[in-house]
């Protein structure tokens, strides 16, 4: 028998099963064993159909809208061989290849970033991340009363990632190995002679190696940094840190210092790229998202409703502003470059800060999931993610609230088998 896609069959004591994963639940009196294909309002129709079904109804219920809303991290998994995983930048800056995805069908064609004007009209708005990447990876001793209590020199190499700064002199950082650095230790960070030059308290633990770090106040903290901090590679890039990383991990146009990590989508422009957009008559404009770890930490829940992001900083300055709301109100595309361009964007649209004429400056740990309906952005650019990321669920919302996964993952599958570079110094993706 089967009645509006739900499949039914009947016996004194069968079990309610779900779609894709079978969990057999043993159901007292007479019941039905379901395979849900439809909607909601049909468990009403067999409730009323079958009297002694009633008194299950709102379990029922219950079961089906969790596994209708129900979306898995694993959902955005792929397979990716190491071997395409680009260790280093390409040889020419801008010389990526770029795949172009059409944001309504799902269309494919391959293209190179060298081409990027010709894909953009006079008129768009495209608009950047301005933030500067810091060295802010670091190597610290520990000293201190809880270090080597009869000892005066001190001990234990600890690696310190700076990720996000609060007040003045206090830091988030990421450290390893983290079971030693505990809150009441004192961190030297030394030069190659041996010379301290920044001294920090460790005030308070979070978990996964975070810590909150209060450094001591000193005019020339960003000059230290400069001197014995290294650019904070991602973990998937299997080197030590080079001085090409210094100019290479670095946007053209960055200005505003304070990232641990490249907005990557940027890292493709040169000068001259940047001149050709504005000859074809693409409006260039900026925003500012420090990036920390609501962008590059892993996820580590199992469905997209458990997850939460750290928050991140950002400005956008009132000419960014002004530009947005004369594109929009003349009905010209907003292109975004990098998806730390984007968060900022549709967080200051769902917060309702656009349309003023002062700058505005904030924190945002918005997730853009499938099901967001983007106000501003019209057009992306970015890199290739890492599988069951939160960038690679942004990428996915934006190909559309119904396909957009599908679409997303047969862009991978394509870039994959053709050999597309991912991540930080690989290839882009275009989306109009």
């Amino acid at each position: 028998m089967k009645v509006c896609g739900w499949r039914l069959t009947g016996s004194k004591t069968e079990s309610v099963r779900k779609v894709r994963q079978v969990n057999a639940r043993k159901v007292r009196k007479r019941s039905l064993a379901l395979q849900c294909e439809l909607c909601i309002p049909c468990i009403a129709n067999f409730a009323h159909a079958f009297g002694s079904f009633w008194s299950d109804l709102p379990r029922l219920q219950r079961i089906a809208n969790r596994r209708l809303e129900l979306v898995r991290v694993s959902d955005f998994d792929f397979l990716l061989p190491d071997d395409l995983i680009a260790q280093s930048p390409p040889a020419v800056r801008g010389s990526s290849r770029m795949l172009v995805v059409d944001r309504g069908s799902g269309g494919l064609v391959d293209d190179a970033f060298a081409r990027l004007p010709e894909h953009l009209r006079a008129g768009d708005l495209l608009i950047l991340n301005d933030s500067r990447v810091l060295p802010a990876r670091l190597f610290a001793v520990r000293a201190g009363a809880m270090t080597q209590v009869n000892s005066p020199a001190p001990s234990g190499r600890i690696e310190v990632l700076l990720t996000e700064q609060h007040e003045a002199d206090e830091w988030t950082a990421l450290v390893r190995p983290s079971r030693k650095v505990q809150p009441g230790e004192t961190l030297l960070f030394v030069d190659e002679v041996g010379r301290v030059l920044l001294r920090a308290s460790v005030i308070a633990a979070g978990e996964y190696g975070e810590r909150r770090l209060r450094f001591e106040p000193d005019a020339k903290f960003l000059e230290h940094l400069e001197r014995i901090g290294h650019m904070p590679l991602p973990p998937y890039i299997h080197r030590d840190d080079s001085e090409r990383d210094r100019e290479r991990y670095q946007t053209v146009y960055a200005a505003q210092p304070g990232s641990a990590a490249a907005p990557t989508a940027g890292l493709h422009f040169t000068p001259e790229m940047l001149e050709r957009l504005q000859a074809r008559g693409v409006q260039i404009a900026s925003v500012t998202l420090h990036v920390g770890l609501g962008t590059f930490q892993p996820v580590r829940v199992e469905t997209l409703d458990e997850i939460r992001l750290h928050t991140e900083r950002f400005t956008v300055p009132a000419a960014t502003l002004k530009a947005i709301a004369d594109a929009q109100a003349q009905r010209r595309r907003v292109i975004a470059a990098g998806t730390t361009t984007t968060r900022t964007l549709e967080h200051c649209a769902a917060a309702g800060l656009l349309g003023g004429d002062e700058d505005v400056s904030g924190a945002t740990n918005i997730f853009l999931r499938p099901g967001h309906r983007f106000q501003v952005v019209d057009g992306l650019l970015t890199n290739f993610h890492l599988p069951q990321s939160t960038l690679l669920m942004l990428v996915s919302a934006f190909l559309g609230a119904d396909r957009g996964r599908e679409r997303a993952l047969a862009a991978y599958v394509h870039a994959v088998r053709e050999r597309y570079r991912f991540f930080s110094y690989g290839d882009c993706m275009l989306i109009l």
